[in-house]
């Protein structure tokens, strides 16, 4: 069964059909989902749904979008929330330097205040990184000599020399749908060269939906066509892909079991 590592199913596109969203990518063979926050506000609506759907898992966090209206949440409040046992990850959280919504500084602040998160909780960070690779690359070293932790650079764009960095610090690398599009032809040969034992897939929906279904609200089931684009992408079977992914996910996302 494939695992969606990283989906917004609170999201508008996604949210009104929540059922049949869920239906969909079980029918696809999408055995769990990882739903992610992005704001405080929809912390117990996503830790809710996880706990209604066996197959659906919660994250805590605050985008970097979102750092300056929530300069209030700090460690103690990201620990407090993660004490759910639905909760898996800690994130979105990172540096996004492309739109800039929110001030670099306190995107900084915010970052670092969710890696102590994990560091404290033992649980993953999941890292939003855009226009931002130095600052992301200078923080995780930093904070990875303060003290070991855990993550995945979700919905991977960056550059080959940043994969490697991500690598070298025993971070896990997250591939969605873009890798599928035409003109990703750099994403792909990094995908193509990432070791099967750190990759993971995703959809981010309801954005960034793969080919062959652009233009449309990204959903769960797509991580099957992003997972083939891969396999083929990487010279592998779909079954092997599938299974190494899927087992990554278990690895990094400890917390989480698959259902039985």
């Amino acid at each position: 069964m494939l695992v969606d590592s990283h989906c917004h199913l609170n999201y508008e596109g996604l949210v009104e059909d929540q059922p049949a969203v869920l239906a969909r990518a079980r029918a696809a063979g999408v055995g769990t989902m990882l739903n992610i926050s992005t704001r405080e506000r929809e912390w117990a609506a996503i830790i809710g749904l996880a706990e209604r759907e066996a197959d659906v898992w919660a994250s805590v966090g605050i985008h970097p979008h979102e750092a300056d209206s929530h300069a209030h949440v700090d460690t103690a409040k990201l620990v407090a929330a993660a004490a759910n046992p639905r909760v898996v990850g800690i994130g979105e959280t990172g540096l996004d330097y492309y739109y800039d919504h929110s001030d670099r500084a306190q995107q900084q602040t915010s970052f670092r205040a969710h890696i102590a998160a994990a560091r404290e909780t033992g649980l993953p960070i999941i890292i939003h990184t855009r226009d931002a690779e130095a600052d992301t690359a200078a923080i995780l070293r930093d904070e990875m000599g303060q003290g070991a932790f855990t993550g995945v650079i979700h919905c991977f764009t960056a550059s080959d020399a940043f994969a490697d960095i991500a690598l070298d610090l025993g971070l896990f690398i997250s591939i969605s749908g873009i890798v599928t599009f035409k003109n990703a032809k750099a994403l792909q040969q990094t995908a193509a060269r990432i070791p099967a034992d750190r990759l993971l897939v995703e959809t981010d929906s309801p954005f960034l939906a793969p080919v062959p279904h652009r233009g449309r609200p990204c959903e769960p089931a797509f991580v099957a066509d992003t997972a083939r684009f891969l396999a083929d992408l990487r010279g592998e079977s779909l079954e092997a892909l599938t299974q190494a992914t899927t087992r990554n996910f278990f690895t990094l996302f400890s917390r989480a079991a698959p259902v039985a």
